[in-house]
């Protein structure tokens, strides 16, 4: 059997970290049915590359998206209507492969920085965008394709996707599927743009399924307290922290070379 410590090449430490913040992401994911990557892949970059932070993040959000996605009756009308983003998912995650082992990592940590600041001040903002009908099918591929390749980079799957979905004004528990849809497509073509680079030896699996257990637990914790707190105050606390972490991991930019 493959060695849980030979993919992650550390101590028990960043093991223990690892289980944290997996509890943690999955803790914001019930409460609020979204944050899971964000929060994981953010966190877990601050102690090892974000290729390994994607690679443990593929069974614990293919569980979770997947029993989001189960909720809700919707499901052949919205695949039917969000096609083209889905699609443009697939084509960006598969052709922006490579870009997250790019120099180590540094320019994928940036880039998830920059991006996880942009979700951030949207969210602080209440920015609530609206799509015309008329011109949702231009604009589907458009945001697929950009959302594929931030995936691509850096193995979180929010933006722009996230914002799209609910400018759609799509009534709330189409939005839920909405997204554990979209959130499952980029799971699975995150998945194959990792297997394709290797990403996948050295006992990933065995690892990707210890972290499952405490996204899980979080997911069920964050699902009781959902009706104990008040959203909005979640919310923004969420974004505040999430700002925070952006520009901490934004700060690497002066650590680079010229682009």
């Amino acid at each position: 059997m493959p060695s849980l410590f030979s993919f992650l090449d550390m101590n028990a430490t960043v093991l223990a970290v690892s289980l944290a913040v997996f509890l943690l992401a999955g803790f914001v994911k019930g409460v609020i049915g979204l944050g899971l990557p964000t929060v994981a892949i953010g966190l877990l970059s601050l102690v090892m590359s974000p290729v390994q932070a994607a690679a443990l993040l593929i069974l614990p959000s293919m569980v979770t998206n997947g029993w989001q996605l189960a909720t809700g009756g919707a499901f052949l009308a919205l695949a039917r209507r969000l096609w083209g983003m889905l699609v443009g998912i697939v084509v960006g995650t598969l052709a922006g492969s490579g870009l997250m082992g790019v120099d180590g990592g540094r320019r994928a940590i940036v880039i998830l920085g920059l991006a996880l600041m942009l979700y951030a001040i949207a969210g602080l903002a209440a920015w609530t965008p609206s799509v015309r009908p008329g011109r949702e099918r231009w604009w589907s591929p458009v945001i697929g394709l950009l959302t594929g390749l931030v995936t691509a980079a850096t193995g979180v799957f929010v933006i722009p996707a996230v914002p799209y979905l609910q400018a759609l004004g799509l009534q709330r528990d189409q939005l839920i599927q909405a997204l554990g849809l979209s959130f499952t497509v980029s799971t699975l073509a995150l998945a194959v743009n990792l297997g394709q680079g290797g990403a996948f030896s050295g006992g990933v699996g065995w690892a990707s399924l210890v972290v499952l257990v405490p996204a899980l637990l979080g997911m069920a914790i964050g699902t009781r307290v959902r009706g104990m707190v008040r959203a909005a105050s979640f919310r923004r606390a969420f974004f505040i922290g999430l700002l925070l972490l952006g520009l901490h991991l934004a700060w690497h930019i002066t650590e680079l070379a010229p682009w």
